[in-house]
């Protein structure tokens, strides 16, 4: 059933949509034109590396005999409708919330496509300084970054109604 408060939604469920889009796009390039465990340079401090991640943030899990993968699946599909139904609550005026959640939902379920496609997810931005490379991740893990940080800073900005 579309209510008023749910149909505020869809610009930003559109929002998460092109998030989608961008990640699997982007996925789809990096596996079509670099090769797996070969650096490509970017930047100085960039490289486009392909690898694929069948654990969670980091490689956690990654290791495992499979079980993860359904584990993280569900995860992600869980957290999407729990962050879709609060999107729907979310006042209109309260931009910087309903951006980070769309984004959080857009990163959330691109990676849960990857998931439910391949059994791994797609990484390949890989920041590096000299010989120190941070975790290679993706357009979907950054969405989900901003996402959270914008949450955060959302939350330290507004005042509560609480005492």
């Amino acid at each position: 059933m579309v209510t008023k408060k749910s149909k505020k939604a869809w610009p930003w469920l559109w929002f998460s949509v092109l998030v989608i889009l961008l990640d699997q796009l982007s996925k789809y390039l990096a596996n079509h034109f670099l090769s797996l465990g070969h650096p490509v340079k970017i930047l100085p401090f960039l490289n486009f590396t392909l690898n694929y991640n069948t654990g969670a943030a980091f490689s956690f899990l990654g290791t495992e005999n499979g079980w993860q993968i359904i584990f993280f699946a569900a995860i992600s599909f869980v957290v999407s409708i729990f962050l879709i139904l609060w999107l729907s609550r979310t006042s209109r005026s309260e931009i910087m919330m309903l951006l980070g959640l769309s984004l959080i939902i857009g990163g959330a379920l691109g990676n849960f496509i990857d998931r439910l496609r391949w059994s791994y997810v797609t990484d390949f931005i890989d920041f590096h300084i000299k010989d120190w490379h941070f975790a290679t991740f993706n357009v979907a893990d950054s969405a989900i970054c901003v996402g959270v940080f914008l949450l955060i800073v959302h939350m330290l900005l507004t005042p509560s109604s609480k005492p």
